[in-house]
C-alpha cells in the first residue's frame, strides 16, 4: 500500500530545506514517519498481518539510521525534526 501523493507531497513541502529538495535527510525521515502511521493503522485492524509488520520494522529500522545519520550532521535540525514529528529520541548505539 503506497503512500497517498497528497500526504507525500505535504511531507516534502513541509521539510524541504531548499527548492526542489526531496533527498534530504529531514524530507526522507518525514516521509518515512507518514507510511510508518500509515501502516500501524492498518495493523490494528490486521493483527495478523506478518508481511505488513516486517515491513513496518524495516522501514523503522531505515528511519532510524537516517537519524542518526542527521543527528551526527546536526543535533539542532534533529532534535526540531522529531519534535514537529512526535518521536521519540533514542540513544545512539
Amino acid at each position: 500500500m503506497p503512500l497517498d501523493k497528497t500526504i507525500k507531497a505535504k511531507a516534502i513541502e513541509e521539510y524541504k530545506t531548499t527548492d526542489g529538495d526531496t533527498g534530504s535527510a529531514e524530507v526522507q525521515i518525514a516521509i518515512l514517519q507518514a507510511r510508518i502511521l500509515q501502516i500501524t493503522d492498518h495493523l490494528r485492524t490486521h493483527k495478523k498481518d506478518n508481511h505488513s509488520r516486517r515491513g513496518l520494522l524495516m522501514l523503522v529500522g531505515k528511519r532510524r539510521r537516517l537519524e542518526g545519520y542527521l543527528r551526527n550532521k546536526d543535533v539542532v535540525k534533529y532534535r526540531e525534526l522529531i519534535k514537529s514529528l512526535g518521536i521519540r529520541e533514542v540513544k545512539p548505539r
